[in-house]
């Protein structure tokens, strides 16, 4: 092959230059990386990476034997940036840069930061390749800020890609991208979900790492597929109405040799000071978000899974994790901030770009963090000071009611408070109620260990626990295995225990789940003002001795109204009054304890009237039957 000096193509031009050492250039991928085009007549691949203190770089790969000398690429000015066309070079050519630093003889085989593809682990070779692949969702995409809206109905199916459903006939293999798509889609149509979010598919070389040590930032993992595989996936949900959030994780990445760390013989993503560039607990790199050319690579890795791949939101993993310098430090292990603090200024601003160029670029999708403090305005505008993420995951409420439910029933009324807390603060933020994957592992047990009492308690506590979500203020999330109440927790290398919906408690929690999605999406009372106050009413609170909670949840049009009554012991209540603003028939449309989910049958024989009997300060009351361990839903017909 030809020396690729000799070739004048360069797709950097003096824009890109001074926009990538300014800090706003956010389409990367479009120049930096390998890109197969045509110069001179011949055909090949064009080659750049940033690597400003190196000495020498090459690209070396099965096309020259992996030589590290034979394909050298030539700087670009003084932009750190190197670059060369290799003629012959085509799509599937695996290849790595060669870099021999300024500094002490340092010498490295990295991958490509920008490559598209990747060889699958244990190999760590990038892949030359295209992005080409002909979509048919446009319907979706015409109508999709519709269904990302705040105030639509959004529930979400939480999913990891490799062990959700495996294959036992062909030695447990994961399905891939192509497997998975019309299995996924139907069982998301069957079960309601809005949504589905992976985790991470980002390539990572350990794949007990659940993809969240990333080091493919531009590549979806050849574990399950090619590029166009993933596409297709996408594709697939969206055209049968099923949108796509991916876990995105800009918070660090891992030390393999291969990756971004120490990449030139100096720290150039992450940073020099342990004391801020090292995660003591996930012994990782933390990127430098003061470094422009670190947050162009960040944010061009996000508009390239919004744009090149249909992408409908990002979930940001750990964002506490960076916003705070003494994250998981011991004092004397961390550097504060200029002014003394120890708020990270830089991750900061770099948050705040990244929702500004997200939503300019993209308007109708959705950003979303995974922040466990009470760092504020999380989900609110940068230009009221906000961090300017679309929603937020609401960890408190997560901790709070599985710390409740995990009493036994008999002292519940002790700890009543904890589960009315959230009342206090659930319109500060823009909240999504989760219980993810981080609920059901490392010993955790699954959300039916977790429940007190016997088999029958278990199940109804969970029933109870998934019903009280759905009534409650925020969007949903659910992790695999949750709708069938998998018995054990989450483990990465073997798929769920579906071999479970053989059993009646199964199928009717699954049932359960179905039809809470259903009602969920038909009553507009139920998500239209999920972040609004004017959304959540109390009817009473207080009730500690019968631990019972009832509040209404209202639309957009006042008069849609539903009530929800929740009784968190196993004693049925019967003659259990609740006032209403309403008279008229009230409807039951859901009641956990129904025999078809696998309860005891007790409840209000599809409703009853309201009588002008005074109660709760309204002039309107119910007797109700309240089921034990049970959630009732009514609305006013």
């Amino acid at each position: 092959m030809s020396d690729p000096v000799r070739y004048d193509i360069s797709l950097l031009s003096e824009d890109d230059i001074y926009l990538f050492n300014e800090g706003n250039h956010f389409r990367l991928y479009e120049k930096l990386g390998a890109h197969l085009l045509e110069a001179e007549g011949e055909a090949g691949a064009y080659f750049a990476v940033w690597a400003p203190d190196a000495k020498q770089v090459a690209v070396m790969g099965d096309f020259n034997r992996w030589s590290k000398s034979s394909h050298p690429l030539s700087p670009k000015g003084q932009s750190g940036i190197w670059e060369g066309f290799i003629p012959g070079v085509a799509r599937g050519a695996c290849y790595k840069y060669h870099i021999r630093s300024k500094h002490r003889g340092y010498r490295v085989d990295k991958a490509d930061s920008f490559g598209f593809y990747f060889e699958g682990p244990p190999r760590t070779a990038s892949i030359v390749w295209d992005l080409d692949y002909t979509w048919n969702d446009q319907e979706w995409m015409a109508k999709r800020y519709q269904r990302n809206s705040l105030d639509a109905p959004i529930s979400i199916y939480e999913l990891h890609l490799g062990s959700w459903r495996r294959v036992p006939e062909e030695d447990n293999r994961s399905l891939n991208y192509r497997e998975l798509a019309p299995q996924l889609a139907e069982y998301l149509q069957q079960t309601g979900f809005t949504h589905v979010e992976f985790l991470p598919v980002m390539e990572h070389p350990f794949y007990g790492s659940w993809g969240y040590q990333t080091t493919g930032f531009f590549a979806p993992t050849s574990r399950y597929g090619t590029p166009q595989d993933f596409m297709f996936l996408v594709d697939y949900l969206h055209q049968h109405g099923i949108g796509v959030i991916l876990d995105w994780v800009p918070s660090h990445f891992p030390a393999d040799e291969h990756g971004p760390g120490f990449f030139d013989g100096t720290h150039l993503y992450e940073h020099a000071d342990p004391r801020q560039g090292f995660h003591p607990d996930w012994h990782s790199f933390i990127f430098n978000y003061g470094r422009a050319e670190v947050r162009n690579f960040l944010i061009s890795s996000a508009l390239y899974w919004l744009g090149k791949y249909h992408i409908d939101g990002l979930r940001l993993d750990a964002v506490a994790s960076m916003l705070y310098l003494d994250y998981s430090r011991r004092e004397g292990e961390w550097l504060p901030n200029i002014y003394g603090g120890k708020e990270n200024l830089e991750a900061v601003y770099f948050l705040r770009k990244f929702n500004e160029v997200v939503y300019q670029e993209y308007p109708d999708v959705q950003t979303i963090a995974e922040e466990s403090t009470a760092w504020s305005m999380v989900s609110r505008p940068i230009y009221v000071g906000g961090l300017g993420f679309g929603m937020k995951w609401d960890m408190g409420w997560m901790h709070d009611t599985l710390k409740y439910l995990a009493n036994d029933p008999l002292f519940r009324k002790y700890a009543h408070n904890t589960l009315t807390f959230r009342m206090l603060y659930a319109s500060q933020e823009n909240f999504i109620l989760p219980l993810s994957h981080d609920e059901v592992v490392h010993g955790k047990g699954s959300l039916l260990q977790k429940m007190p009492g016997d088999d029958w308690q278990k199940f109804a506590n969970l029933r109870l626990l998934l019903g009280y979500m759905y009534s409650q203020q925020g969007k949903k999330l659910l992790f695999m295995g949750g709708e069938i109440a998998q018995w054990s927790e989450w483990y990465h290398e073997a798929s769920l225990d579906w071999h479970l919906l053989q059993y009646p408690a199964h199928q009717g929690m699954l049932r359960w789940v179905e039809d809470l999605n259903r009602v969920y999406r038909r009553e507009p009372a139920l998500y239209q003002h999920d972040f609004n106050p004017a959304g959540f009413e109390w009817i009473d609170c207080n009730d500690l001795d019968h631990s019972v909670i009832s509040f209404l949840r209202r639309g957009v049009n006042p008069e849609e109204m539903i009530l929800a009554v929740a009784n968190f012991t196993p004693v049925v209540h019967h003659n259990y009054r609740v006032g209403v603003p309403a008279g008229g028939f009230w409807q039951e449309i859901l009641n956990s304890d129904s025999q078809e989910y696998g309860g005891s049958g007790q409840g209000n024989l599809g409703g009853m009237d309201a009588a002008p009997l005074p109660f709760h300060g309204r002039f309107h009351s119910l007797n109700l039957t309240l089921p034990p361990l049970g959630i009732v839903f009514f609305k006013v017909i």
